[in-house]
C-alpha cells in the first residue's frame, strides 16, 4: 500500500473576475460589432510606430504564468523560437523561473499554456499529476540546484486518470497506486467535491500536502525560498485557474 501524506493544506481557490461578472452572451449584432472594432484596433496598432522599450517583465513568476496563458487563451502566443540562438542560449546553463507538476494528459502540454520558452519551466509530468519519490525527487533538484522560486501543481478539466480512479475499483497496481492517492484526496481535501473538477482540485490539495512531506520542499516554502500554487486547466478555454499562493513570492528571477 502506498503512503500518503496529509499536511493540513487548504487551498483557496478563486476564478478571475471576468469569469464572474454574469454579463449574458453577446448577441449576433454585437459579436459582429466587436470584431470588427477588434480588426480596426489591429490595423491601428500594425500602423502605428512601436513604443519605445519593451514592455516590462511581470514583477514574478506567478504574474508571468499569468501573462503567457493569457496570450494563449487569446490565441496572441508568439510561436516558440527554436532557431539556433534560442537553442544555444539554455545550453550553457539552465535557470527555470517555475517548476510546474502537471498531469501526463497529452492535451496539457504547460509550455503552451503558459506560452513559455527554452529554458523557462522545469517540468515534471505524472497521471493524475500524483507525486511518487521520483516526481518528489525531480522538484527536490529543481528548488536545490536551480533554485527555482515558484512551483505549480496544475490539475485539469476531464481528467481520466482522476476520473476512473475515483469511481472504479482498480484492477491493476499501478492504478491501485494512482487510486490510493487520489481517493485520500478525497478524503482529507476542502471545498466542492462534486463530479470530477471537485475530484481534480482535490487531488491537486492532496499533491501539494505530499510535497510537502519533503524536508527539503517544506523547507524552502516555510523559509521564503518557494512560493507553491494549486493551478486547473480548463481545456475548453485553455484558461488556467490559480489557487491563492503559499507563502510570500521570493525574489523574482527574470
Amino acid at each position: 500500500m502506498a503512503r500518503v501524506c496529509h499536511f493540513g493544506t487548504r487551498l483557496k481557490w478563486s476564478r478571475p473576475a471576468a469569469d464572474s461578472t454574469g454579463m449574458k452572451t453577446p448577441g449576433p449584432w454585437l459579436r459582429r460589432a466587436i470584431r470588427l472594432g477588434l480588426a480596426i484596433a489591429a490595423f491601428v496598432a500594425l500602423a502605428s510606430p512601436a513604443p519605445r522599450g519593451a514592455e516590462p517583465e511581470p514583477a514574478s513568476g506567478l504574474e508571468r504564468l499569468r501573462a503567457g496563458n493569457s496570450r494563449f487563451v487569446k490565441g496572441a502566443a508568439a510561436p516558440m523560437p527554436s532557431g539556433p540562438a534560442a537553442r544555444q542560449a539554455p545550453a550553457a546553463g539552465q535557470q527555470p523561473f517555475a517548476m510546474v507538476l502537471s498531469c501526463a494528459d497529452a492535451r496539457v502540454p504547460p509550455e503552451f499554456v503558459f506560452s513559455a520558452g527554452l529554458g523557462d519551466l522545469f517540468v515534471v509530468r505524472a497521471a493524475g499529476a500524483v507525486v511518487d519519490k521520483s516526481v518528489t525527487a525531480s522538484l527536490e533538484y529543481g528548488v536545490t540546484h536551480l533554485h527555482v522560486p515558484l512551483l505549480v501543481v496544475m490539475g485539469h478539466e476531464a481528467c481520466d486518470v482522476v476520473r476512473d480512479a475515483s469511481s472504479v475499483e482498480p484492477r491493476e497496481p499501478a492504478m491501485d497506486f494512482l487510486a490510493t492517492h487520489i481517493r485520500a484526496g478525497l478524503r482529507h481535501g476542502s471545498g466542492d467535491r462534486a463530479g470530477v473538477r471537485g475530484a481534480v482540485l482535490a487531488t491537486v490539495e492532496q499533491a501539494i500536502n505530499d510535497l510537502m512531506g519533503s524536508s527539503v520542499l517544506r523547507a524552502a516554502a516555510t523559509g521564503g525560498q518557494l512560493q507553491v500554487v494549486g493551478a486547473y486547466y480548463e481545456l475548453g478555454t485553455g484558461q488556467v485557474v490559480f489557487s491563492e499562493p503559499i507563502g510570500a513570492p521570493p525574489t523574482a528571477r527574470h
